[in-house]
């Protein structure tokens, strides 16, 4: 093992272990003991970002551990195997294997993918992709832990969800039935091998951790722009221009590609710009986001075809964009 997989672990134990210390026996004497030699301001955001990571590290864990016990235990045959060869019946198969998947946007793409070879067709396949990061049942339980008595949110997100894979898949069967959409990559079957010779529980453990430090990196990155932002952007301002619908759907589409949040934990930093943002604007952000982000863009491209990975970003931004605005209608008028 090399001196920087060594450091990466050691540096997970020692991140694990302090977590855990703040959040058992975290206090505000602690909290500003730490932030003691911080400006006012920047022990705010200290303070916010530490909040949203507690918030959500039991979900991440969570998450990366049934990731890794599905890619170890659930082959790709068996569930190729569900997916019927009736196109339509294949869509609702495939958005029931998506609720039974619990596997953020960071994990699903290489899922997918290997789905794909093994046969499973491309709309199916897709399906999967933009519905499993958001209908498993850890993104549900932190997005109704973040909004609780909220149901037009939580509820709201597995609707828009529901819709958007419905549209998308069936759009693509139309457009991408018949067409090879990957890329070739000579280093899988030698990946296959190498983890094949891993006793089950110890490719279980390096899969979680080195999930962990995929994930974590990308939530932490998204929680300390959040914080930032609870501080320093003018809430009047963003709640200025975000006051039309049009606009506060489009900055936060715009945030959830930018910060690329596990869709494990977006929902608590989505919570925290609640207070002056409308509810078709949070939807936006907690339905784009999972589906696309910075981070998953670029493993898209790595692993599709650039016809494929541009078709579908614009389809599903221009799907997402005009459900969030009608979600918002039927909230002021319908709901």
């Amino acid at each position: 093992m090399s001196f920087s997989n060594n450091f990466k672990y050691l540096l997970l134990y020692v991140l694990f272990i302090w977590l855990i210390y703040i959040f058992l026996f975290g206090n505000e004497e602690l909290l500003d003991s730490i932030g003691i030699v911080l400006k006012y301001e920047s022990r705010s955001v200290f303070v916010i970002f530490l909040g949203i990571i507690l918030e959500a590290f039991p979900f991440i864990i969570l998450g990366v551990v049934f990731s890794s016990i599905i890619q170890e235990f659930v082959s790709e045959d068996m569930i190729r195997r569900l997916i019927p060869k009736n196109p339509i019946t294949a869509l609702f198969t495939a958005l029931f294997v998506a609720i039974l998947t619990p596997v953020c946007e960071c994990a699903i793409i290489p899922v997918v993918r290997r789905l794909i070879q093994k046969g499973v067709p491309v709309h199916a396949g897709t399906a999967i992709l933009v519905g499993a990061p958001i209908l498993n049942f850890i993104v549900f339980g932190s997005t109704f832990y973040a909004f609780q008595g909220q149901p037009y949110i939580y509820i709201g997100r597995i609707v828009l969800c529901i819709v958007t894979v419905m549209i998308v898949g069936v759009v693509i069967y139309l457009k991408f039935s018949s067409v090879n959409i990957l890329r070739t990559d000579k280093q899988i079957s030698a990946n296959l091998k190498a983890e094949n010779r891993e006793s089950k529980l110890k490719s279980i453990a390096n899969h979680s951790i080195n999930e962990f430090f995929l994930v974590g990196k990308y939530f932490m990155i998204g929680a300390f722009f959040a914080s930032i932002a609870q501080i320093f952007i003018n809430r009047y301002a963003l709640a200025e221009a975000t006051s039309q619908s049009v606009n506060g759907v489009v900055i936060m589409m715009g945030l959830a590609f930018l910060l690329s949040l596990c869709s494990e934990a977006d929902a608590f930093v989505a919570a925290s710009f609640q207070q002056f943002m409308s509810s078709e604007s949070l939807l936006a952000f907690l339905v784009y986001g999972p589906m696309i982000d910075l981070k998953n863009t670029l493993v898209m491209i790595a692993s599709f075809k650039m016809k494929f990975v541009v078709y579908f970003i614009a389809l599903v931004t221009i799907v997402v964009f005009v459900l969030s605005l009608l979600s918002g209608v039927y909230l002021r008028f319908g709901g």
